[in-house]
């Protein structure tokens, strides 16, 4: 199996070329993952500034959270949870 980071599921499990609910899922997934990342690296850069950049920060931390969550519950629609 190629080097694929653990976050990045769209590369993982390919979409069948019938099911455009699950590709389309996917691509929101890779988006929200991007979007995540990137909003991680504005914190580290911002962390310790003066009080404006602790109220964006406060703010992006937040979408931060929401992303997470999002990533989570399109996580749980691709990957459901299989009890054995």
């Amino acid at each position: 199996m190629p080097d694929i980071p653990p976050s990045d599921v769209t590369q993982l499990f390919p979409a069948e070329s019938g099911n455009s609910d699950e590709r389309a899922l996917r691509h929101h997934l890779a988006e929200l993952e991007t979007e995540h990342r990137d909003l991680d690296e504005v914190i580290g850069q911002l962390a310790g500034g003066n009080l404006s950049d602790q109220l964006r920060t406060q703010r992006l931390k937040k979408r931060k959270l929401a992303l997470k969550d999002e990533i989570t519950r399109l996580h749980g629609k691709l990957l459901p949870d299989i009890i054995a």
